[in-house]
């Protein structure tokens, strides 16, 4: 598709549309300083909003329903607030991981080996489809909920009677507090437009941000396993094999593991404190929104929650699944120099070998704050915990009833 290839950067053939798309909704600052401050206050007024959700959740606490569904937007909308503060706080930082990973990657693209640029071409087009997948997910999320009201409008000729009446309140496309009167038709409609302005805002955040670490991730895997192979061919071309080229080669590992290591912990200290706050986030959220599903009767409002579920089963999954998959990829790196040709050579080389093979012992891992690691396994235990949680609120709520 030609939208799809406007997206391309040869200069990042691997996080073209993620920097792009970066770019788009302000993460990374353009150096006009006009475009800088416009961005800036875009990143103001979700801000604000996200502010005002807390409020109302002063104004809803004796309602469960509301406060609910409240919270569960409201904490999402929280981590992306994070999520943005961060990056533009760290900006230098996320800067010189972009600038890290489209250098790297285009090296080891200007190689010859079939094999390699297999493995590249492939991973590449995974970034695509996960990419392209996870913005179609989030966009058709994002449409569900601001086009909710105006389809319960009018799908449900009940609601619509109680509105038009007066005994009823109008469905908010996000649930905030307003300095005005919302169960007015232009006070509902100033609010819904400034609603949508931050959940389609909001939505861009998620987005750009969530497929440029997952990209990320990615690309981590992938360079440990072309490291491997490079690994597992010091000791190829016997011809021409001597000290001189086996140390070019070595040295050539070293340095790409250093880097490797130095700038994995450069992401981790920019994804940590986030994914710490994500996965509290997550728990609830998930809980939340379990229960809502299982005391709704609307079938329309069932699916519309189940589809907001998986969306952030999936969110918190492709972070847990990518970074346990750099990990395995970390921890197999040392098996490539035992993959050479090292039994016949002298001992001299294999002296060398060894502290290559030590240095490879760095196993790179991600983490959520200090005290887990972002893995498939913590995933399954979020999930636990998620679900001891639904049902501890399920059981409170039948007690009382």
């Amino acid at each position: 598709m030609k939208l799809l290839e406007k997206l391309e950067d040869p200069d990042r053939p691997l996080l073209g549309p993620n920097v792009k798309a970066l770019k788009f909704w302000g993460l990374l600052l353009p150096e006009s300083r006009s475009k800088k401050y416009f961005y800036l206050f875009m990143h103001f007024a979700v801000t604000v909003f996200t502010a005002t959700e807390y409020i109302d959740v002063w104004f809803v606490k004796s309602d469960l329903a509301l406060l609910l569904n409240n919270l569960k937007i409201t904490m999402l909308a929280t981590v992306s607030v994070l999520k943005v503060t961060t990056f533009l706080l760290w900006q230098n930082a996320w800067r010189d991981l972009i600038g890290y990973v489209s250098r790297a990657d285009l090296e080891q693209r200007a190689t010859s080996d079939s094999r390699k640029l297999a493995l590249i071409n492939g991973f590449t087009g995974y970034c695509r489809k996960i990419t392209y997948y996870y913005w179609f997910l989030m966009y058709t999320t994002v449409a569900i909920v601001t086009v909710q009201p105006i389809f319960k409008f009018f799908s449900s000729a009940a609601y619509r009677l109680d509105v038009q009446s007066g005994n009823g309140t109008y469905l908010q496309v996000v649930s905030s507090w307003i300095p005005w009167d919302k169960n007015t038709l232009p006070g509902y409609l100033l609010a819904s437009i400034y609603q949508t302005y931050a959940a389609i805002y909001g939505g861009g955040w998620i987005t750009s941000f969530d497929t440029n670490a997952i990209v990320i991730m990615v690309f981590f895997r992938a360079e440990l396993e072309l490291l491997r192979i490079d690994c597992a061919a010091l000791f190829d071309d016997e011809k021409s094999f001597g000290d001189m080229a086996f140390m070019r080669r070595l040295k050539e590992c070293h340095r790409r593991h250093t880097e490797l290591v130095k700038h994995s912990r450069l992401f981790d200290s920019c994804l940590s404190p986030i994914m710490l706050l994500y996965m509290f986030v997550c728990s609830v959220m998930l809980c939340v929104t379990a229960y809502q599903i299982t005391i709704e009767t609307n079938p329309m409002e069932r699916f519309l929650m189940t589809e907001y579920l998986v969306f952030g089963v999936a969110q918190l999954f492709m972070y847990c699944w990518h970074s346990n998959d750099v990990l395995y990829a970390s921890q197999d790196l040392s098996r490539g120099p035992y993959e050479s040709a090292w039994w016949s050579r002298d001992v001299k080389y294999r002296k060398n070998l060894y502290i290559l093979v030590a240095q490879f012992n760095k196993v790179i891992v991600f983490s959520a704050g200090p005290f887990t690691k972002l893995t498939v396994a913590t995933f399954i235990r979020i999930l636990k915990g998620a679900y001891s949680y639904y049902t501890l609120l399920s059981q409170s709520q039948m007690n009382k009833t």
